[in-house]
C-alpha cells in the first residue's frame, strides 16, 4: 500500500515508466517511497511509487490515476511531467494501448511510435510556457530515438517469446474519450497513421519543454473501426490486453533492466535536450514582459533558470 511507505526519497530518480492502459504497475520490483509533490500545475494523477531495480531507482506514475479514474482529457499532464522532473526524473518510458490503422500491425503487436499527429482539441492544457513566458520549443522528432533504439533491441530479443515489434510508426493522438468514427478512422489512414491513441499528447510535448527523454511503448489492442463492421469497444481491448499483459510487463521490464545499466550517462540523464528549452524561452519574451507567476512556474522545472 502506498500509506505505508515512506513519502520522501533523498536520491535522484533519473528514470521513470508511464503506466497508462494495460499497465497499471510493474511487477517485481521493490517498492521503497510513495511520493505526493505539488506542482504549481497541481497534484500528479497517482503517488509517484519509487521503486528500486539492482540497486537503481525508477519512479512509476499512474497516466490515469489509481483506479483509471481519469479520462484522457482530465490527466494532470503538466503536474506529471513537472513532478517527475522535480524529483531528478530525465528520462521516460511511456506505455499505451493503442489501435491500429495498418493491417500488418495486428492486435497485440507492439509499436515504437516515431512521428505524431495531433487530433485534440485544445481542452487539455499543454504547455508550461504561458501566461507571462513564452518559448517555442522544436517538436520535429517527437520522441526519443536514442531510447527507442533500445526498445528495438529489447523487442528483437524477445521475438522467441512472441512479442512482434514495429520500428516505427505514427501515432494519431485524439481527443476521445469516444473512439473514432469510420469515416474519421479511414482519413487517419490516408494521412498515413498507424497506430491511433488518446493520450501520447500533450504529454510528448511537455516532455520535451521540461528536457526530458521521452519514448512510447505501444501495445495494439484493435483494429480501431476501419477494418471490418464491427465497433471497438472496451470489451474488445481489455480481451487483447488481459491476453497480452505477460509480453507487455516483460518487453518494459527489460527495457528497464537495459537503462539501469546506464542509469549515469548522458543518454538516460538527457544531455542531448538540455538547454533547448531554456533557450527558446530566453530569447523570446522580454524581461519587461515576463509575468512573475510564470517565472516562477518555469523555476520551478528548472531551478535557478532566471539566475544566469
Amino acid at each position: 500500500m502506498a500509506s505505508a511507505l515512506p513519502n520522501h526519497f533523498d536520491r535522484p530518480v533519473h528514470l521513470a515508466v508511464i503506466g497508462g492502459t494495460g499497465l497499471g504497475k510493474i511487477d517485481g520490483y521493490v517498492p521503497v517511497a510513495a511520493l505526493t509533490p505539488t506542482t504549481p500545475w497541481g497534484a500528479p494523477s497517482s503517488p509517484i511509487m519509487i521503486l528500486e531495480h539492482a540497486g537503481v531507482p525508477i519512479a512509476f506514475l499512474a497516466r490515469h490515476g489509481l483506479h483509471h479514474q481519469l479520462a484522457p482529457h482530465e490527466v494532470p499532464a503538466r503536474a506529471n511531467i513537472a513532478a517527475l522532473r522535480s524529483i531528478g526524473v530525465r528520462t521516460i518510458i511511456a506505455f499505451s494501448a493503442v489501435g491500429s490503422l495498418r493491417e500488418e500491425i495486428k492486435p497485440m503487436d507492439f509499436v515504437i511510435p516515431d512521428q505524431i499527429i495531433d487530433r485534440t482539441k485544445g481542452i487539455r492544457p499543454f504547455t508550461f510556457f504561458e501566461g507571462g513566458v513564452v518559448g517555442h520549443v522544436g517538436f520535429a522528432d517527437p520522441f526519443d530515438a536514442s531510447l527507442a533504439a533500445v526498445v528495438q533491441k529489447c523487442g528483437a530479443a524477445m521475438r522467441g517469446d512472441g512479442v512482434v515489434l514495429h520500428a516505427t510508426g505514427t501515432v494519431i493522438c485524439m481527443e476521445g474519450p469516444a473512439f473514432s468514427t469510420r469515416a474519421e478512422s479511414n482519413m487517419y489512414r490516408s494521412w498515413g497513421g498507424s497506430i491511433i491513441n488518446m493520450s501520447a499528447l500533450p504529454e510528448a510535448k511537455l516532455a520535451r519543454e521540461a528536457e526530458l527523454a521521452y519514448q512510447m511503448i505501444c501495445m495494439a489492442t484493435d483494429y480501431d473501426c476501419w477494418h471490418t463492421t464491427d465497433d471497438v469497444d472496451v470489451a474488445m481491448v481489455m480481451k487483447y490486453m488481459d491476453a497480452n499483459s505477460k509480453n507487455a510487463k516483460n518487453l518494459v521490464g527489460a527495457v528497464l533492466d537495459e537503462l539501469c545499466k546506464l542509469e549515469n550517462t548522458d543518454m538516460v540523464l538527457a544531455k542531448h535536450w538540455e538547454g533547448s528549452a531554456q533557450g527558446a524561452v530566453k530569447f523570446m519574451t522580454k524581461p519587461e514582459g515576463r509575468d512573475p507567476q510564470a517565472m516562477k512556474n518555469i523555476e520551478y522545472l528548472f531551478p535557478g533558470f532566471w539566475e544566469n
